[in-house]
Protein backbone atom coordinates (compact mmCIF):
# COMPACT_ATOMS: atom_id res chain seq x y z
CA UNK A 1 0.00 0.00 0.00
CA UNK A 2 1.20 3.35 -0.88
CA UNK A 3 0.64 6.36 1.01
CA UNK A 4 0.95 9.61 -0.60
CA UNK A 5 0.67 13.10 2.02
CA UNK A 6 0.68 16.32 0.75
CA UNK A 7 1.91 19.10 3.08
CA UNK A 8 4.76 18.63 5.49
CA UNK A 9 3.47 20.29 8.49
CA UNK A 10 2.65 19.14 11.77
CA UNK A 11 -0.79 17.27 9.97
CA UNK A 12 1.64 15.60 7.54
CA UNK A 13 4.10 14.55 9.77
CA UNK A 14 2.04 13.05 12.05
CA UNK A 15 -0.13 11.00 9.75
CA UNK A 16 3.10 9.87 8.66
CA UNK A 17 4.26 8.92 11.80
CA UNK A 18 0.59 7.06 13.06
CA UNK A 19 0.33 5.19 9.38
CA UNK A 20 4.16 3.93 10.04
CA UNK A 21 3.26 2.67 14.11
CA UNK A 22 0.00 0.37 12.73
CA UNK A 23 1.36 -0.35 9.05
CA UNK A 24 5.07 -1.52 8.86
CA UNK A 25 5.68 -2.30 5.41
CA UNK A 26 3.52 0.18 3.45
CA UNK A 27 5.73 3.08 1.42
CA UNK A 28 4.99 6.44 2.88
CA UNK A 29 5.59 9.72 0.95
CA UNK A 30 5.52 13.25 2.18
CA UNK A 31 5.91 16.02 -0.41
CA UNK A 32 6.18 19.92 0.87
CA UNK A 33 6.96 23.24 -1.29
CA UNK A 34 9.48 24.45 0.86
CA UNK A 35 13.26 23.27 1.08
CA UNK A 36 13.29 22.71 4.51
CA UNK A 37 13.14 20.33 7.29
CA UNK A 38 9.28 19.77 8.21
CA UNK A 39 8.24 22.41 10.82
CA UNK A 40 5.85 24.03 12.74
CA UNK A 41 4.74 27.67 12.13
CA UNK A 42 3.30 28.54 15.63
CA UNK A 43 6.66 28.12 16.26
CA UNK A 44 7.96 31.12 14.05
CA UNK A 45 7.31 33.95 16.66
CA UNK A 46 9.44 32.35 19.34
CA UNK A 47 12.34 32.59 16.62
CA UNK A 48 11.85 36.67 16.04
CA UNK A 49 11.66 37.08 19.73
CA UNK A 50 14.99 35.14 19.89
CA UNK A 51 13.81 32.40 22.45
CA UNK A 52 14.82 29.87 20.02
CA UNK A 53 17.21 28.67 17.00
CA UNK A 54 16.15 27.43 13.81
CA UNK A 55 16.17 24.01 14.72
CA UNK A 56 13.97 24.78 17.41
CA UNK A 57 11.33 25.34 14.85
CA UNK A 58 11.65 21.55 13.52
CA UNK A 59 8.85 19.40 14.15
CA UNK A 60 11.52 16.78 14.72
CA UNK A 61 14.73 16.26 15.47
CA UNK A 62 17.88 14.36 14.21
CA UNK A 63 18.72 14.50 10.73
CA UNK A 64 17.95 10.61 10.12
CA UNK A 65 14.32 10.84 12.11
CA UNK A 66 12.39 10.24 8.56
CA UNK A 67 14.98 7.92 6.95
CA UNK A 68 14.77 6.14 10.21
CA UNK A 69 10.84 5.17 10.00
CA UNK A 70 11.28 4.66 6.30
CA UNK A 71 9.20 7.92 5.24
CA UNK A 72 10.36 9.99 2.23
CA UNK A 73 11.00 13.35 1.87
CA UNK A 74 9.94 14.68 -1.62
CA UNK A 75 10.20 18.33 -2.65
CA UNK A 76 7.28 19.84 -4.74
CA UNK A 77 3.87 21.67 -4.78
CA UNK A 78 0.89 19.62 -6.23
CA UNK A 79 -0.69 21.33 -8.97
CA UNK A 80 -3.37 18.28 -10.05
CA UNK A 81 -5.03 15.92 -8.78
CA UNK A 82 -6.71 12.86 -11.09
CA UNK A 83 -8.75 11.18 -8.92
CA UNK A 84 -9.45 8.14 -11.15
CA UNK A 85 -5.79 7.92 -11.91
CA UNK A 86 -4.82 7.62 -8.35
CA UNK A 87 -2.10 10.31 -9.45
CA UNK A 88 -0.82 13.77 -8.63
CA UNK A 89 1.31 16.33 -11.07
CA UNK A 90 4.02 18.07 -9.28
CA UNK A 91 4.91 21.97 -10.29
CA UNK A 92 7.82 20.20 -12.16
CA UNK A 93 5.97 17.99 -14.36
CA UNK A 94 6.28 15.12 -12.56
CA UNK A 95 3.80 12.57 -11.34
CA UNK A 96 3.12 10.46 -7.78
CA UNK A 97 0.94 7.31 -7.36
CA UNK A 98 -1.08 6.56 -4.60
CA UNK A 99 -3.23 3.79 -3.27
CA UNK A 100 -4.24 6.64 0.01
CA UNK A 101 -3.92 10.02 -0.19
CA UNK A 102 -4.30 12.65 2.47
CA UNK A 103 -4.45 16.33 1.67
CA UNK A 104 -2.52 18.18 4.39
CA UNK A 105 -1.40 21.15 2.30
CA UNK A 106 -2.12 23.58 4.90
CA UNK A 107 -2.92 27.43 3.95
CA UNK A 108 -1.18 30.13 2.68
CA UNK A 109 -1.33 34.14 3.63
CA UNK A 110 -3.50 36.41 1.45
CA UNK A 111 -2.17 38.98 -0.81
CA UNK A 112 -3.80 42.30 -0.31
CA UNK A 113 -4.25 44.13 -3.27
CA UNK A 114 -3.02 47.26 -2.33
CA UNK A 115 -0.48 49.63 -4.59
CA UNK A 116 2.95 49.10 -3.32
CA UNK A 117 2.47 45.94 -1.30
CA UNK A 118 4.76 44.37 -3.98
CA UNK A 119 7.60 46.47 -3.59
CA UNK A 120 11.02 45.69 -0.78
CA UNK A 121 10.24 45.63 2.67
CA UNK A 122 6.47 43.96 3.13
CA UNK A 123 6.77 41.12 4.20
CA UNK A 124 4.13 38.08 5.21
CA UNK A 125 5.22 35.98 8.14
CA UNK A 126 4.08 32.60 7.76
CA UNK A 127 7.44 30.78 6.39
CA UNK A 128 11.11 30.61 7.61
CA UNK A 129 12.24 32.09 4.59
CA UNK A 130 9.50 35.29 5.86
CA UNK A 131 10.93 34.94 9.16
CA UNK A 132 14.93 35.34 8.01
CA UNK A 133 13.50 38.79 6.05
CA UNK A 134 11.46 40.32 8.78
CA UNK A 135 14.78 39.68 11.97
CA UNK A 136 16.94 41.35 9.24
CA UNK A 137 14.84 44.70 9.06
CA UNK A 138 13.33 44.47 12.50
CA UNK A 139 15.68 45.60 14.15
CA UNK A 140 15.69 47.99 17.81
CA UNK A 141 14.03 51.45 17.19
CA UNK A 142 13.01 50.68 13.30
CA UNK A 143 9.35 51.68 12.40
CA UNK A 144 7.25 48.67 11.58
CA UNK A 145 3.66 48.59 10.99
CA UNK A 146 1.66 45.47 10.69
CA UNK A 147 -1.42 44.84 8.89
CA UNK A 148 -4.25 42.83 10.40
CA UNK A 149 -4.19 42.59 14.39
CA UNK A 150 -6.45 39.17 14.24
CA UNK A 151 -5.17 35.71 16.19
CA UNK A 152 -2.04 35.35 14.50
CA UNK A 153 -1.61 39.11 13.67
CA UNK A 154 -1.69 39.47 17.59
CA UNK A 155 1.46 36.59 18.33
CA UNK A 156 3.11 38.40 15.35
CA UNK A 157 2.51 41.70 17.42
CA UNK A 158 4.14 39.86 20.94
CA UNK A 159 7.31 39.00 18.91
CA UNK A 160 7.55 42.10 17.16
CA UNK A 161 7.29 43.88 20.41
CA UNK A 162 9.68 41.89 21.90
CA UNK A 163 12.43 42.96 19.57
CA UNK A 164 12.21 46.62 20.53
CA UNK A 165 10.68 47.96 17.42
CA UNK A 166 8.46 51.19 17.14
CA UNK A 167 5.28 49.48 16.70
CA UNK A 168 1.76 50.07 14.42
CA UNK A 169 -0.95 48.18 13.84
CA UNK A 170 -4.08 48.06 11.49
CA UNK A 171 -6.91 46.50 11.93
CA UNK A 172 -10.15 46.75 9.28
CA UNK A 173 -12.71 45.85 12.02
CA UNK A 174 -13.56 47.65 14.61
CA UNK A 175 -11.84 46.08 17.25
CA UNK A 176 -8.78 43.78 18.10
CA UNK A 177 -9.34 40.01 17.33
CA UNK A 178 -12.78 40.43 15.65
CA UNK A 179 -13.35 36.95 14.89
CA UNK A 180 -12.25 36.05 18.22
CA UNK A 181 -13.38 38.72 20.37
CA UNK A 182 -16.46 40.75 20.90
CA UNK A 183 -16.52 44.28 21.21
CA UNK A 184 -15.77 44.88 24.84
CA UNK A 185 -12.98 42.36 24.89
CA UNK A 186 -11.73 43.33 21.57
CA UNK A 187 -11.80 47.00 22.65
CA UNK A 188 -9.93 45.62 26.55
CA UNK A 189 -7.03 44.19 24.02
CA UNK A 190 -7.01 47.34 21.94
CA UNK A 191 -6.35 49.46 25.30
CA UNK A 192 -3.87 46.98 26.34
CA UNK A 193 -1.67 47.40 23.55
CA UNK A 194 -1.86 50.92 23.44
CA UNK A 195 -0.85 51.49 26.96
CA UNK A 196 2.04 49.17 26.14
CA UNK A 197 3.31 51.56 23.41
CA UNK A 198 1.26 49.40 20.48
CA UNK A 199 -0.30 52.18 17.96
CA UNK A 200 -2.91 50.29 17.33
CA UNK A 201 -5.26 52.05 14.17
CA UNK A 202 -9.23 50.14 14.07
CA UNK A 203 -11.69 50.61 11.47
CA UNK A 204 -8.96 51.41 9.23
CA UNK A 205 -6.92 49.82 6.10
CA UNK A 206 -4.01 50.68 4.27
CA UNK A 207 -4.38 52.17 0.95
CA UNK A 208 -1.02 52.46 -0.50
CA UNK A 209 2.29 51.67 0.81
CA UNK A 210 4.61 54.86 -1.09
CA UNK A 211 8.25 55.23 -0.66
CA UNK A 212 9.80 58.47 -0.89
CA UNK A 213 11.41 59.91 -3.95
CA UNK A 214 14.44 60.45 -1.94
CA UNK A 215 14.63 56.76 -0.70
CA UNK A 216 14.09 55.31 -4.80
CA UNK A 217 17.07 57.77 -5.52
CA UNK A 218 19.73 56.81 -3.39
CA UNK A 219 18.25 52.88 -3.39
CA UNK A 220 18.91 52.88 -7.02
CA UNK A 221 22.56 53.50 -6.30
CA UNK A 222 22.64 50.71 -3.82
CA UNK A 223 22.78 53.20 -0.98
CA UNK A 224 20.46 55.10 1.49
CA UNK A 225 18.10 52.99 3.75
CA UNK A 226 15.90 51.10 0.84
CA UNK A 227 19.28 49.78 -0.87
CA UNK A 228 19.89 48.33 2.60
CA UNK A 229 16.14 46.76 2.41
CA UNK A 230 17.04 45.50 -0.61
CA UNK A 231 20.38 44.23 0.51
CA UNK A 232 18.87 42.54 3.38
CA UNK A 233 15.71 40.62 1.53
CA UNK A 234 18.21 39.53 -1.29
CA UNK A 235 17.74 41.74 -3.85
CA UNK A 236 21.06 43.35 -4.42
CA UNK A 237 22.59 46.55 -3.15
CA UNK A 238 24.75 47.13 -0.33
CA UNK A 239 25.86 44.39 2.16
CA UNK A 240 23.31 44.97 5.23
CA UNK A 241 24.37 46.65 8.10
CA UNK A 242 23.69 46.04 11.63
CA UNK A 243 20.80 47.81 11.95
CA UNK A 244 18.70 50.29 9.81
CA UNK A 245 19.33 53.89 10.68
CA UNK A 246 17.13 55.84 12.67
CA UNK A 247 16.17 58.28 9.84
CA UNK A 248 14.52 58.54 6.57
CA UNK A 249 11.98 55.55 6.92
CA UNK A 250 11.58 53.74 3.74
CA UNK A 251 8.22 54.17 3.23
CA UNK A 252 5.13 55.90 3.78
CA UNK A 253 1.76 54.00 4.63
CA UNK A 254 -1.11 55.73 3.48
CA UNK A 255 -4.17 55.13 5.95
CA UNK A 256 -7.93 55.10 4.82
CA UNK A 257 -8.05 57.32 7.95
CA UNK A 258 -5.94 59.91 6.23
CA UNK A 259 -3.20 59.25 7.90
CA UNK A 260 0.47 58.56 6.63
CA UNK A 261 2.38 56.12 8.86
CA UNK A 262 6.21 55.99 8.30
CA UNK A 263 7.97 52.40 8.24
CA UNK A 264 10.76 50.43 7.60
CA UNK A 265 8.78 47.22 7.41
CA UNK A 266 5.53 46.49 7.06
CA UNK A 267 4.31 43.05 7.91
CA UNK A 268 1.08 41.45 6.30
CA UNK A 269 -1.03 39.58 8.52
CA UNK A 270 -4.28 39.96 6.60
CA UNK A 271 -5.29 36.59 6.89
CA UNK A 272 -4.86 32.93 5.53
CA UNK A 273 -6.77 30.35 3.16
CA UNK A 274 -6.72 27.02 2.26
CA UNK A 275 -4.20 25.45 -0.64
CA UNK A 276 -6.81 23.96 -2.39
CA UNK A 277 -6.71 25.52 -6.21
CA UNK A 278 -5.21 22.21 -7.02
CA UNK A 279 -7.88 20.78 -6.49
CA UNK A 280 -10.12 22.21 -9.27
CA UNK A 281 -10.99 19.41 -11.48
CA UNK A 282 -10.33 16.95 -9.34
CA UNK A 283 -13.86 15.46 -8.48
CA UNK A 284 -12.70 16.13 -4.59
CA UNK A 285 -15.71 18.33 -2.85
CA UNK A 286 -14.51 21.78 -1.68
CA UNK A 287 -16.01 24.59 0.17
CA UNK A 288 -13.97 26.75 2.48
CA UNK A 289 -11.76 23.70 2.89
CA UNK A 290 -11.65 20.35 1.81
CA UNK A 291 -14.70 18.73 2.81
CA UNK A 292 -14.50 15.46 5.07
CA UNK A 293 -17.14 12.81 6.60
CA UNK A 294 -16.77 11.77 10.56
CA UNK A 295 -13.57 9.64 9.40
CA UNK A 296 -11.88 12.67 7.39
CA UNK A 297 -12.75 10.75 4.30
CA UNK A 298 -13.27 13.17 1.21
CA UNK A 299 -16.15 12.33 -1.09
CA UNK A 300 -13.70 10.35 -3.16
CA UNK A 301 -13.11 6.99 -0.97
CA UNK A 302 -9.31 6.62 -0.41
CA UNK A 303 -8.86 10.48 0.02
CA UNK A 304 -8.64 12.20 3.15
CA UNK A 305 -8.26 15.67 4.54
CA UNK A 306 -6.67 17.06 7.35
CA UNK A 307 -5.06 20.25 9.02
CA UNK A 308 -5.50 23.94 7.97
CA UNK A 309 -7.42 22.89 4.69
CA UNK A 310 -9.72 20.45 5.99
CA UNK A 311 -13.20 21.48 6.89
CA UNK A 312 -14.68 19.49 9.14
CA UNK A 313 -18.52 19.09 10.78
CA UNK A 314 -18.35 20.83 14.41
CA UNK A 315 -20.86 19.57 16.64
CA UNK A 316 -21.20 22.93 18.99
CA UNK A 317 -21.58 24.84 15.71
CA UNK A 318 -23.86 22.59 13.82
CA UNK A 319 -21.84 23.03 10.47
CA UNK A 320 -18.53 22.12 8.58
CA UNK A 321 -15.57 24.65 9.56
CA UNK A 322 -11.93 25.37 8.76
CA UNK A 323 -10.29 25.56 12.35
CA UNK A 324 -7.18 26.67 11.57
CA UNK A 325 -5.23 25.44 14.78
CA UNK A 326 -2.62 23.07 15.57
CA UNK A 327 -4.71 20.80 18.12
CA UNK A 328 -7.37 20.16 14.98
CA UNK A 329 -4.42 19.43 13.00
CA UNK A 330 -3.11 16.97 14.68
CA UNK A 331 -5.78 15.44 15.81
CA UNK A 332 -7.52 15.13 12.45
CA UNK A 333 -4.15 13.39 11.47
CA UNK A 334 -4.12 10.73 13.47
CA UNK A 335 -8.31 10.31 12.51
CA UNK A 336 -7.21 10.20 8.83
CA UNK A 337 -4.11 7.84 9.10
CA UNK A 338 -6.07 5.49 10.99
CA UNK A 339 -8.40 5.39 9.06
CA UNK A 340 -6.14 5.11 5.61
CA UNK A 341 -4.72 2.09 7.37
CA UNK A 342 -8.14 0.49 7.52
CA UNK A 343 -8.86 1.06 11.41
CA UNK A 344 -12.35 2.77 11.33
CA UNK A 345 -12.40 5.48 13.61
CA UNK A 346 -14.51 8.97 14.17
CA UNK A 347 -13.65 12.45 14.36
CA UNK A 348 -15.06 13.16 17.87
CA UNK A 349 -15.63 17.18 16.74
CA UNK A 350 -13.72 20.44 16.05
CA UNK A 351 -12.22 22.05 18.89
CA UNK A 352 -12.93 25.61 18.35
CA UNK A 353 -10.41 26.91 20.89
CA UNK A 354 -8.16 30.25 20.90
CA UNK A 355 -6.21 31.15 23.91
CA UNK A 356 -4.02 34.22 23.33
CA UNK A 357 -1.48 36.08 25.17
CA UNK A 358 -1.44 39.71 23.99
CA UNK A 359 1.84 41.69 25.47
CA UNK A 360 0.98 39.56 28.91
CA UNK A 361 -3.09 40.07 28.50
CA UNK A 362 -4.51 36.65 28.67
CA UNK A 363 -7.56 36.19 26.79
CA UNK A 364 -9.54 32.95 25.58
CA UNK A 365 -12.33 32.36 23.09
CA UNK A 366 -14.01 28.82 22.83
CA UNK A 367 -16.86 27.87 20.87
CA UNK A 368 -19.77 30.16 19.52
CA UNK A 369 -19.01 33.20 21.66
CA UNK A 370 -21.44 34.87 19.54
CA UNK A 371 -24.36 33.39 20.69
CA UNK A 372 -27.06 32.08 18.65
CA UNK A 373 -30.41 33.17 17.91
CA UNK A 374 -33.12 32.40 21.02
CA UNK A 375 -30.26 31.70 23.15
CA UNK A 376 -29.09 33.78 26.58
CA UNK A 377 -25.96 35.52 27.62
CA UNK A 378 -24.29 37.71 30.37
CA UNK A 379 -21.30 39.26 30.76
CA UNK A 380 -19.07 40.80 33.67
CA UNK A 381 -16.29 43.58 32.71
CA UNK A 382 -13.85 45.00 35.39
CA UNK A 383 -11.46 47.29 33.59
CA UNK A 384 -8.35 49.04 35.25
CA UNK A 385 -7.20 52.50 34.87
CA UNK A 386 -4.41 52.21 32.22
CA UNK A 387 -5.73 49.27 29.95
CA UNK A 388 -6.40 45.93 31.31
CA UNK A 389 -8.65 44.22 33.49
CA UNK A 390 -11.04 40.98 33.68
CA UNK A 391 -14.17 40.19 31.26
CA UNK A 392 -16.23 36.93 31.14
CA UNK A 393 -19.04 36.50 28.68
CA UNK A 394 -21.08 33.57 28.36
CA UNK A 395 -23.52 32.33 25.55
CA UNK A 396 -25.70 29.60 26.28
CA UNK A 397 -28.31 27.55 24.08
CA UNK A 398 -31.24 25.56 26.78
CA UNK A 399 -29.16 24.77 29.12
CA UNK A 400 -26.07 24.82 27.97
CA UNK A 401 -22.70 26.53 27.54
CA UNK A 402 -22.29 27.03 24.13
CA UNK A 403 -19.57 29.66 24.02
CA UNK A 404 -17.54 32.34 25.71
CA UNK A 405 -15.12 35.34 25.66
CA UNK A 406 -12.87 35.36 28.57
CA UNK A 407 -9.94 38.22 29.27
CA UNK A 408 -8.18 37.82 32.30
CA UNK A 409 -9.57 34.66 33.92
CA UNK A 410 -7.02 32.35 33.01
CA UNK A 411 -8.09 29.83 36.17
CA UNK A 412 -11.17 29.58 34.30
CA UNK A 413 -9.83 28.28 30.83
CA UNK A 414 -9.85 25.02 31.33
CA UNK A 415 -13.48 24.59 32.91
CA UNK A 416 -14.90 26.80 29.78
CA UNK A 417 -13.49 24.27 27.60
CA UNK A 418 -14.86 21.42 29.43
CA UNK A 419 -18.26 22.86 29.39
CA UNK A 420 -18.28 24.05 26.14
CA UNK A 421 -16.76 20.73 24.53
CA UNK A 422 -18.71 18.54 26.84
CA UNK A 423 -22.10 20.03 26.22
CA UNK A 424 -22.30 19.40 29.86
CA UNK A 425 -26.36 20.10 31.14
CA UNK A 426 -26.06 22.81 33.55
CA UNK A 427 -29.47 22.75 34.49
CA UNK A 428 -30.34 25.36 37.73
CA UNK A 429 -26.80 26.19 37.30
CA UNK A 430 -27.47 27.93 34.13
CA UNK A 431 -29.55 30.95 36.21
CA UNK A 432 -27.00 30.57 38.58
CA UNK A 433 -24.47 31.51 36.11
CA UNK A 434 -26.21 34.19 34.90
CA UNK A 435 -26.32 35.43 37.55
CA UNK A 436 -23.13 35.26 38.90
CA UNK A 437 -20.74 34.12 36.12
CA UNK A 438 -17.71 33.76 38.12
CA UNK A 439 -19.26 30.57 39.65
CA UNK A 440 -18.31 28.45 36.51
CA UNK A 441 -16.20 26.20 38.80
CA UNK A 442 -18.53 25.37 41.22
CA UNK A 443 -21.00 24.48 37.95
CA UNK A 444 -18.19 22.43 36.14
CA UNK A 445 -17.67 20.32 39.46
CA UNK A 446 -21.54 19.95 40.23
CA UNK A 447 -22.77 18.84 36.86
CA UNK A 448 -19.72 16.98 34.94
CA UNK A 449 -19.61 15.05 38.05
CA UNK A 450 -23.46 13.94 38.24
CA UNK A 451 -23.32 13.42 34.33
CA UNK A 452 -20.10 11.23 34.23
CA UNK A 453 -21.71 9.73 37.57
CA UNK A 454 -25.04 9.07 35.14
CA UNK A 455 -23.05 7.91 32.55
CA UNK A 456 -21.51 4.97 34.44
CA UNK A 457 -24.54 3.96 36.50
CA UNK A 458 -26.22 2.79 32.53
Amino acid sequence: MKHLILGAGPAGVIAAETIRKHAPADEIVIVGDEREAPYSRMAIPYLLMGNIQEPGTHLRHGGDHYQRLGITLHHGRAVKLDSAARTVTLDDGSTLAFDRLLIATGSSTVKPPIPGADGPGVHPCWTLEDARAIMKLARPGAQVLQMGAGFIGCIIMEALAARGVKLSVVEMGDRMVPRMMGPTAGGMIKDWCQAKGVTVYTGARVEAIERPAAAQQSGHGGGGLLGKIAAAVGLGGDKPEARPEPHGAAMNVRLSTGQTVAADLVISAVGVRPNIGFLEHSGVRCLVGVLTDEHLQTNVPGIYAAGDCAEAFDKIAGKTIVSAIQPNAAEQARVAALNMVGKPIELRGVTQINVLDTLGLISASFGNWEGVAGGQHVELTEREAGGGGRHLSLQFADDRLIGCNAIGWTQHVGVMRGLVEGQVALGPWKDKLLHDPTRLMEAYLDCAQAQASFAHTR
